[in-house]
């Protein structure tokens, strides 16, 4: 199965330090796509977020998801460099574990239904095969302007 590195997901995403949530890509099928979020401690959230117990706040893996599913609808079109990904909408949202520094989040986006512009995507989060989070996102491509 391909996989992108983290020189190749800057081509894809436009999002650069410190919010690209994406370390590389080990899995990319037509409908689903596998993302790793490695978590260090030297991530800037972690400094408000809990100074004495860190923890990736869960809007942040949420955004993870988001990019990875980015990643699968950007790199499928031809035209990719004149679009934007917007996230529109997050619903199911659930949170079961708190990721922690050392964590390697596993992220897995399928496509729920895609038509037009939009794109509804389903997915789950993972550290060590324990599930840590899930929801579905809707995203919508834009003109860059």
């Amino acid at each position: 199965m391909p996989t992108l590195d983290i020189n190749e997901i800057r081509e894809i995403l436009p999002h650069r330090y410190p919010f690209l949530l994406v370390d590389r890509i080990v899995e990319i099928e037509e409908d689903r796509i596998v993302g790793i979020k490695n978590v260090t401690v030297n991530e800037p959230f972690f400094t408000g977020h809990f100074p004495n117990f860190p923890v990736m706040p869960g809007v942040l893996i949420v955004e993870a998801m988001a990019q990875t599913a980015g990643i699968l609808v950007l790199r499928s079109i031809p035209d990719r460099d004149s679009k934007l990904v917007f996230l529109v909408s997050v619903d199911y949202a659930r949170f079961r574990k708190p990721v922690v520094p050392g964590d390697q989040l596993r992220i897995e986006m399928k496509t729920v239904r895609r038509k037009g512009t939009v794109a509804k995507m389903s997915g789950r989060a993972t550290v060590e095969g324990v599930l840590v989070a899930e929801a579905e996102v809707m995203c919508k491509l834009e003109n860059r302007e």
